[in-house]
């Protein structure tokens, strides 16, 4: 009986994913636990008028950062070269210093996408908010910058809160180590940083894994990502040369 979950090749994974569509691409940065043949596939479809979540965007590629020196950097960066985005939601958009100046920088200073900067503590709990079924919860971090802007304030023990809204997508790519074929998932590394909240957050969750194995080969223990939440899976190549 065919494995529904498990899919042969990055692109028929994405394929159906349409223009406007919302979709969370998990890692910390730099090529740390990111989904890159996944990114690259979805860049190949050519779609238009993406709503990117992700933590940070656009470093490696301007920069190289945490890449090998002989390999092309990927990251978010590479749909705003292709002006694929029509907005992204992420806490960190550029790459710490005046020069050079990222892909997704040039494309917010011409108009050409919004950027919403959200404070990495609050935009990793707004993600695990949605998929704790959350929609929304209290948080000081931003009161009196222009995080707070439009948004709902209380007080609770005499400090000022702010309301801040559950953060879901469309779809998840992730990166994981490991998978059965149930799509029970096993991280390592950076790997562990927003894959897995991610993964809860969407309706519809595509994960690239180093390896496949029976159910029973991973330890419970080290599962952080139960099957259900998990839709596609797809298999890099042995000798892959992206990290």
């Amino acid at each position: 009986m065919k494995n529904k979950k498990i899919y042969k090749s990055f692109s028929d994974s994405v394929k159906d994913i349409k223009n406007g569509s919302s979709i969370m691409i998990g890692g910390f940065g730099g090529s740390g636990g990111q989904p890159t043949r996944l990114m690259l596939a979805l860049r190949d479809l050519g779609l238009k008028n993406l709503i990117i979540i992700s933590n940070v965007a656009g470093i490696s590629v301007t920069t190289g950062y945490g890449w090998p020196k002989n390999i092309t950097p990927v990251d978010q960066g590479i749909f705003f070269e292709t002006k694929q985005v029509k907005k992204i939601i992420c806490s960190f958009p550029v790459t710490g210093s005046i020069k050079p100046i990222s892909e997704i920088e040039k494309s917010w200073q011409n108009g050409d996408c919004e950027v919403e900067i959200i404070p990495q503590g609050t935009l990793i709990e707004r993600i695990r908010a949605a998929g704790a079924g959350i929609p929304a919860f209290y948080t000081p971090t931003g009161v009196g910058t222009i995080v707070a802007q439009n948004k709902e304030q209380r007080k609770f023990n005499n400090r000022t809160f702010l309301l801040e809204k559950a953060l879901s997508a469309d779809f998840a790519l992730i990166r994981a180590n490991r998978s059965d074929t149930f799509g029970n998932l096993e991280y390592i590394g950076t790997s562990r940083a927003f894959n897995p909240a991610m993964a809860t957050a969407s309706k519809i969750t595509i994960a690239e894994v180093n390896e496949i194995v029976k159910p029973g080969e991973i330890d419970p223990e080290k599962i952080g990502t139960p099957g259900v939440y998990v839709n596609r899976i797809v298999k890099r190549k042995l000798k892959d040369p992206y990290p």
